[in-house]
């Protein structure tokens, strides 16, 4: 039997669903315009999946990136919410539209 199609599609599982906390907590602390450091770290992590030579740790990376690529997406998303009081706000910082 074969676990690692199991193995890396529960870890891929478990890196998706750390992506949205991690959105929320930045867009709390930062507002988006943080979205560029989520677009580097995805470039960053695609980049290096091409350099492993074990398929499973170049997956891995990949999801990683994409992770990222897809928060940098989301941490609009989140701003929005935060706009429309479905998501927390920071009561620090000044929302602008």
């Amino acid at each position: 039997m074969n676990y690692y199609g199991i193995l890396l599609g529960l870890l891929a599982f478990f890196i998706i669903g750390l992506s949205h906390p991690l959105v929320a907590k930045a867009e709390y602390y930062f507002g988006k315009r943080i979205w560029w450091v989520f677009f580097i770290i995805g470039l960053l992590f695609s980049a290096i999946s091409l350099f492993f030579k074990n398929q499973s740790y170049s997956i891995i990376m990949g999801v990683i990136g994409f992770s990222f690529f897809w928060s940098t997406h989301e941490i609009f998303k989140q701003h929005k919410r935060v706009i429309s009081g479905r998501a927390k706000k920071n009561p620090n910082r000044e929302y602008k539209i």
